[in-house]
């Protein structure tokens, strides 16, 4: 059974730093890509940021680019997000999925979610 477990939310200040968690279990790690995906209410699911764990291709988001920092660790199956210089807009619930797809963040191409992480940045 696949299982993805996001951890890591909080609430922050602007300006502040998190780095969120993504522990992986029930496929070949190596195999896929792990994506982080936000959701605001009232607004579409957002694609941020994906690793191939295979050879560790980053892509990010323009919204996030040169701020957070996506990163993984094969040996503990898990994937990171570290998010630097958080702003309210940044305030969202957070989810890791997995991906047969490399380098994509449509979140169709998504097929196993973690059940989220709350965001929350204060201004």
């Amino acid at each position: 059974e696949v299982q993805l477990q996001a951890s890591g939310g909080g609430l922050v200040r602007t300006g502040g730093s998190l780095r969120l968690s993504c522990a992986a279990s029930g496929f070949t790690f190596d195999d896929y890509a792990i994506g982080w995906f936000r959701q605001a209410p009232g607004k579409e699911r957002e694609g941020i940021s994906v690793i191939s764990s295979s050879d560790g291709h980053t892509i990010y988001a323009d919204s996030v680019k040169g701020r957070f920092t996506i990163s993984s660790d094969n040996a503990k199956n898990t994937v990171y997000l570290q998010m630097n210089s958080l702003r309210p807009e940044d305030t969202a619930v957070y989810y890791c999925a997995v991906s047969g797809v490399a380098g994509t963040l449509l979140p169709g191409l998504y097929h196993y979610w973690g059940q989220g992480t709350q965001v929350t940045v204060s201004s």
